[in-house]
């Protein structure tokens, strides 16, 4: 670097030659020194210590299989203990053992079986078939009886029941704000057959019990037969929507005389086993108990068909 002397005696320092300028000003532009490499290893390293190990834990591999299948075991014996034990306690108040042949039906068979309860006067033969002392599945007997077809007819009748409610309903309002139909009757409605089902079968039961009658109708053939009228009931009601009130007394009156026929003809056989079996028919103070109670039965199902279907229609 040199320097000049001004005219008063004092130098100034000349132009410097920048060289290289263009790195120099880049460089003035960067602040810090890129450490990015330096940077990344560490940050590796620390990755490194900074798992388990570092905290004093031992290793997650060396203790993920043998504590998962360990767990997985133990869980499995548990779940299967309790499904056994579930099953034993279950049943000894409801046999799904039992409720599993009740429900042994195909497409055939209800199609047969609804025909029957609408049209019972052409049907003959009404015995029960057997096979080395056990009633066959009702999938290969008509006369078998079932709880499928109960079932859906008593879910089927509720939706149709709610129909019908709020159809009536549908213009009826209380100083036109509020309906008076509301779920609430549909709740009603269901609870309501759903007792006086159950009425009706403690009922027969209790008369079973007094006139002591030998038979092999269990409490499931039972409910079984009793809810072979929501069919008829269904029918009515929707014939009485859809083409008025009389048709619902016509289709009514069809399908209580047809539940009658079916109830005496298959009952029949049912409480009077002991003399048929013998061959004949003892005139007696028991046999004539057992023939009046079969017929109070069958008489019972269409006043309960009138009685849960006529506030229906209107």
């Amino acid at each position: 670097m040199e320097y000049t002397l001004t005219q008063k005696g004092f130098r100034h320092q000349p132009n410097v030659r920048l060289r290289n300028s263009s790195m120099e000003v880049s460089d003035g532009n960067q602040l810090f020194e890129d450490t990015s490499g330096c940077g990344s290893e560490t940050s590796h390293l620390m990755k490194q210590h900074s798992g388990p190990q570092a905290a004093g834990f031992p290793d997650h591999s060396m203790l993920s299989d043998p504590m998962s299948n360990l767990a997985m075991a133990y869980g499995s014996s548990l779940a299967s203990r309790g499904r056994e034990m579930m099953d034993k306690n279950l049943d000894r108040f409801i046999p799904i053992s039992k409720l599993k042949y009740y429900f042994a039906v195909d497409t055939v068979y209800v199609g047969k079986k609804l025909g029957l309860l609408v049209f019972p006067y052409m049907h003959e033969n009404w015995e029960v078939s057997y096979q080395q002392d056990t009633p066959v599945a009702p999938r290969f007997d008509i006369n078998a009886p079932d709880l499928y077809i109960p079932a859906m007819g008593f879910i089927t009748y509720v939706l149709v029941a709610g129909l019908a409610l709020g159809t009536q309903n549908r213009l009826i309002c209380d100083s036109f704000e509020k309906l008076r139909f509301s779920p609430e009757l549909l709740g009603g409605q269901a609870s309501s057959a759903l007792v006086w089902l159950i009425m009706e079968v403690l009922a027969v039961l209790l008369s079973l019990y007094l006139v002591t009658v030998n038979t092999d109708l269990t409490t499931i053939d039972l409910f079984a037969f009793a809810g072979y009228k929501y069919v008829g009931m269904i029918v009515g009601v929707v014939a009485g929507l859809i083409f008025g009130r009389l048709a619902y007394y016509i289709s009514l009156l069809w399908c209580c005389a047809a539940i009658f026929v079916f109830m005496t003809r298959t009952l029949r056989l049912k409480l009077l086993s002991e003399a048929a079996a013998e061959g004949r028919l003892v005139i007696g103070t028991r046999n004539q108990l057992r023939m009046y109670l079969t017929m109070c039965i069958a008489v019972a199902q269409p006043v309960f068909m009138y009685w849960l279907t006529y506030h229906l229609i209107r």
